[in-house]
């Protein structure tokens, strides 16, 4: 077991499994299993016919959980996106009694150098959460378009000062190309004129690079479309996200399924009939003082809970 490893937090662990209320024989899922925090919050609350399936996309993932739980039975690990969850359910002959979803990057992740997320930590621009797999961040940004550059990094990263991050990023690589975190970072921090407070200034612009390559909110959109469908009606689904953009798309996703279409509300018609397959379990919830000063990442995180209703 690594060092990250044992450091590793998992964010709002007690909310999030008091929100699934696990059933000691159901059928659960982990759809980012990271370091096995919150499944092994899950496998304690199972009894001995519950079952967990557990999904990540970074091998490493997989391969550090096989490790941990190579003696739990009631586990079973897969290699593979969130997106693809109604393929990979189709080897259970069961519906799901809940969902978890912990999005982003993982703290892992995080602080290996070599997989390219952190601007904290030099290392190789890379940024993919499969690195078998796509284009990495250096040679994607060796040949992206100015223009498409900055329209990535403002829908992604919601950075004001896209344009000019964007100009910035193509200039450099005009005089050689830019193949490591602190060069990006460099770049990036050249273009910003006004600095936020205690944020560094590359941060929105690799979050905008991270989610576009990784192709993550369409793979969330397919995951939270997919769990749905596959969840038994009283199932729960948990979603922890880390940014606004992330979490204005579960709220939005909830609030649709929740409410329906809009234009349907001023007829008399049945909940049924509206189509409306999910109620919101209380409201968003946030991390406690206490979480964050003992783990500042858990500071942004939003965890918002729907069940299943038909």
């Amino acid at each position: 077991m690594t060092e990250s490893a044992l450091l590793h937090q998992p964010v709002l662990l007690t909310e999030a499994i008091d929100g699934l209320a696990i059933k000691p024989d159901g059928f659960y899922l982990d759809g980012t299993f990271g370091r096995g925090g919150h499944s092994a919050a899950i496998l304690a609350s199972l009894g001995p016919q519950g079952q967990l399936l557990a999904l990540d996309h970074d091998p490493e993932a997989i391969h550090y959980g096989k490790a941990r739980f190579a003696h739990e039975s009631r586990l079973t690990l897969m290699h593979g996106s969130f997106a693809d969850l109604a393929e990979n359910l189709k080897a259970f002959d069961r519906p799901l009694d809940g969902v978890l979803f912990d999005l982003g990057v993982s703290s892992p992740q995080l602080e290996d150098a070599s997989r390219g997320f952190s601007f904290s930590v030099d290392g190789p621009l890379d940024m993919r959460m499969n690195p078998d797999a796509g284009v990495s961040a250096r040679e994607w940004l060796q040949t992206v378009d100015e223009t498409e550059l900055a329209n990535i990094i403002w829908q992604f990263g919601e950075e004001r000062f896209s344009r000019r991050v964007a100009r910035s990023i193509v200039m450099a690589r005009e005089q050689a190309p830019i193949t490591t975190t602190h060069q990006l970072a460099l770049h990036i921090g050249r273009a910003i004129p006004k600095w936020e407070k205690h944020k560094h200034p590359a941060t929105r612009s690799f979050q905008a690079i991270r989610i576009f390559l990784n192709q993550e909110l369409s793979a969330l959109q397919q995951g939270l479309t997919a769990a749905l469908a596959t969840l038994t009606p009283g199932g729960r689904l948990a979603v922890i996200s880390f940014h606004s953009l992330e979490d204005r798309f579960v709220k939005l996703f909830m609030r649709r399924e929740a409410e329906g279409d809009p234009l349907l509300k001023t007829l008399p018609l049945s909940d049924e009939q509206r189509n409306l397959r999910l109620k919101r379990i209380g409201k968003a919830i946030k991390p406690s003082d206490t979480e964050i000063t003992h783990n500042p990442r858990a500071r942004s995180a939003i965890l918002r809970i729907g069940e299943k209703i038909r």
